[in-house]
């Protein structure tokens, strides 16, 4: 049951800080900071995960900017 709670607050981590910022850096900078909590929540690579965040931040704000602030 812990590890569902975990994989569910991650989700709600990651969708609520995901798809924000006006700039590329400033979507770096958030989908980073999504990433990394997503990953400390589920113990895994902080580092990878703030990678994988600000990579993942950007393509979407990128491909979809009408859903970005």
């Amino acid at each position: 049951m812990f590890t569902s709670y975990k994989a569910g607050f991650a989700c709600i981590l990651l969708f609520t800080l995901s798809g924000c910022g006006g700039t590329v850096p400033e979507q770096a900078i958030f989908g980073a900071g999504a990433g990394a909590g997503t990953a400390a929540v589920l113990d895994g690579n902080i580092a990878a995960g703030a990678v994988v965040g600000a990579a993942g931040n950007i393509a979407y704000c990128q491909t979809f900017p009408d859903r970005c602030l």
